[in-house]
């Protein structure tokens, strides 16, 4: 197809995702539009694989001189394939996950914002990045205000947030450019100029450094159960690209990456929202990511690469199936759940497995990523970052490997009796499910994906060796322990009908307070000021009336009052100007 259509080897192969977004809002409700929505992300896959395959090293595409800029909106090459590839599938099964819905609406902005996001992987240059950058932000905000009218203040925070985290990182890119002879390209940009600090910030908005993170906990709980799903695949996950692309091996990221990895812990275990506990978790492994980059190395950089592409499925899978049970029962509170295995075992079963995954447990799919950024740590004598990542690693297990499925499957009996999730979900989760399994696979399996890894190690990293794999089952035998001792003598913190406030507190709370206190200051100023204003004016009109009426002191003199004295005045001017003249 690429040699009989050479334009096709020119134009991003999100761009074609996103025109199908946009043709969705004229298609009527039905079979036809749904088949859109999977059809095109598995055509951006196929170019993907095509111009992959047409050049051995890097392609590029589409280049064009604008406003005096050279652009490259197309860049296929061994790291950015990895995230094209990995987003088309994540764009086919959110689409057969959403296939019960009926809304245009859902399915044109969840189309527009898979397409940004596999254009913003593939692009070649800063300017270009920061379009997609900013079009996934505005996307995908629509995802969450259908959640409903509770969820409309959420998206307007989120929105704000994602567009201040590009006009940080458009000011950025410009800024880096001009310090590199005007050239945008987007490689390597490292922090030797204000510009590399600028557009570190923006990616850390993005992808949830600490402090910068409440975006996801305040907006993915409240987005459509759908909605939810999506958003899961793509943000943060773009991000991450962007840092492994501009700021590999710098070292502040470690200890970011580090933090991120440990305080999620904690809020999860307490909180009883479980769409929040899994934001809270997706936070969590974000920081292995960030710390990944930071140390830099080639086996670091491919655990990281790995991470991203088990990590979009296993945690598609556990918001998946968090969102069937919401959909059957209404709500995804664990004080409100329990016992559902008998009502869904299917669904049970593949949350199982998307928990299993993301605790890393051997033959599921974190067990053969996550371990070598574990062990890069090791190697780089990181010693207190790779400390962290391991308590981390036990708190992983037991709010998403433990916490999540035990209060929605298996906890006290709710009472509740559903039906099982639509067949449509069952079979996006069977899909999630299937390559939790595969890529971990001892034969075959997880050599594919290490096959997919852009950078070349000195010798191929082996996840299946005896001392891993007990180290591995140590550390989980451990988190079950402790979870079940807490569990025995009641002091595992008792799940709260409250929402659990973060780094959100500085805006809900103090930043009320402050706003609030400011109010009320500008109210008693502008009342202050107007009582002086209006005092003050009737004191000057006073005065002006004491002086110029016909009974004021100007007019004793003068026997026609203010009127004579404004003629005399003028008449003094004009002839005052003549003489001038003369």
């Amino acid at each position: 197809m690429i040699e009989q259509l050479p334009i096709l080897a020119e134009i991003n192969p999100g761009l074609w995702v996103i025109l199908a977004g946009l043709m969705c809002t004229m298609l009527p409700v039905g079979h036809a539009r749904k088949a859109f929505v999977i059809a095109a992300p598995i055509f951006a896959g196929f170019l993907i694989f095509k111009l992959h395959g047409m050049d051995t090293g890097a392609h590029f595409g589409g280049r064009m001189i604008f406003g005096g800029i050279e652009l490259t909106t197309l860049r296929i090459d061994n790291l950015s394939v990895v995230w094209g590839y990995l987003f088309c599938l994540a764009g086919i099964i959110n689409g057969i996950y959403a296939l019960h819905e009926k809304c245009r609406m859902t399915d044109s902005s969840a189309l527009v914002y898979t397409g940004a996001a596999i254009a913003g992987v593939l692009s070649g240059d800063m300017i270009t990045l920061f379009i997609m950058w900013e079009l996934t932000a505005i996307s995908s905000v629509f995802l969450i205000w259908k959640g409903g009218d509770h969820a409309y203040a959420a998206g307007v925070r989120y929105l704000a947030i994602h567009v201040f985290s590009g006009v940080m990182l458009l000011a950025g890119a410009v800024m880096h450019a001009q310090a590199n002879g005007g050239d945008f390209m987007f490689n390597n940009i490292g922090l030797e100029s204000p510009g590399g600090w600028l557009m570190l910030l923006a990616m850390g908005i993005k992808v949830g450094f600490p402090g910068l993170h409440m975006w996801m906990q305040d907006a993915y709980p409240k987005a459509s159960i759908t909605g939810t799903v999506i958003l899961a695949s793509f943000t943060t996950k773009f991000a991450v690209y962007a840092l492994a692309r501009g700021f590999a091996g710098t070292e502040i990221l470690i200890w970011i990456g580090a933090i991120m990895t440990c305080f999620p812990v904690f809020f999860a275990v307490v909180e009883n929202d479980l769409r929040r506990v899994l934001a809270y978790s997706l936070n969590n492994q974000l920081g292995f990511m960030v710390c990944g980059i930071g140390i830099g190395t080639s086996l670091a950089l491919n655990g990281v690469v790995g991470q991203v592409f088990v990590h979009v499925i296993f945690k598609g899978l556990l918001f998946m199936s968090i969102g069937a049970v919401m959909y059957r029962t209404g709500t995804a509170k664990a004080s409100e759940l329990g016992g559902l295995f008998r009502s869904m075992p299917y669904t049970a079963i593949f949350c199982l497995i998307g928990a299993a995954s993301i605790a890393a447990v051997p033959l599921f799919a974190a067990f053969v990523t996550k371990a070598m950024i574990l062990a890069a740590a090791v190697y780089e004598h990181h010693t207190l970052a790779f400390l962290m990542m391991l308590f981390a690693s036990a708190g992983v297990m037991e709010h998403s490997g433990i916490k999540v499925p035990h209060f929605t499957f298996f906890a006290h009996d709710s009472g509740r009796r559903v039906k099982e999730a639509p067949w449509n979900m069952l079979a996006a989760m069977s899909i999630a499910a299937f390559f939790c399994i595969y890529l971990a696979w001892p034969v075959g399996g997880f050599q594919n994906l290490y096959a997919l890894m852009p950078f070349e190690m000195d010798k191929p990293y082996q996840p299946y060796t005896v001392d891993h794999v007990v180290f591995q089952m140590q550390l989980l035998f451990a988190a079950i322990f402790a979870f079940t001792l807490l569990k025995r003598f009641k002091l595992y913190p008792a799940e709260r009908r409250a929402e659990i406030l973060d780094a959100d507190w500085t805006y809900r709370k103090m930043g009320l307070n402050i706003a609030t206190w400011g109010s009320a200051m500008w109210t008693r100023l502008s009342s202050q000021t107007n009582r002086v204003k209006t005092r003050g004016l009737s004191a000057v009109g006073r005065k002006l009336y004491q002086t110029f009426s016909p009974a004021g002191a100007a007019s004793e003199a003068a026997p026609s009052g203010l009127a004579a004295v404004m003629t005399a005045g003028l008449l003094f001017i004009v002839l005052l100007l003549a003489y001038i003249a003369r």
